[in-house]
């Protein structure tokens, strides 16, 4: 498995604070994702959540779309 700082993702945290930030539980973020087509368990977002699990392409722009995570967002929170 690919890894980036021995990481199979480097998004966790910013689903996590995204995720929290619109007081959504797991379930909830999993019903969401779910309206727009993308099957994801609450064990699943755990996993992301925690750098455990790779993150395909599109459930990333999912998450973005679901959670209204914006480019600047990405720019700030990877202080690009």
């Amino acid at each position: 498995m690919k890894k980036f700082n021995n990481k199979p993702n480097i998004i966790g945290n910013l689903l996590k604070t995204a995720r929290e930030k619109k007081h959504y539980t797991k379930v909830d973020l999993c019903r969401e994702l779910e309206l727009i087509g993308i099957e994801m368990s609450r064990n699943e977002i755990y996993r992301i959540e925690h750098n455990q699990m790779i993150v395909k392409d599109f459930e990333f722009v999912a998450f973005c779309l679901v959670l209204d995570i914006q480019i600047d967002d990405l720019k700030a929170f990877f202080d690009l």
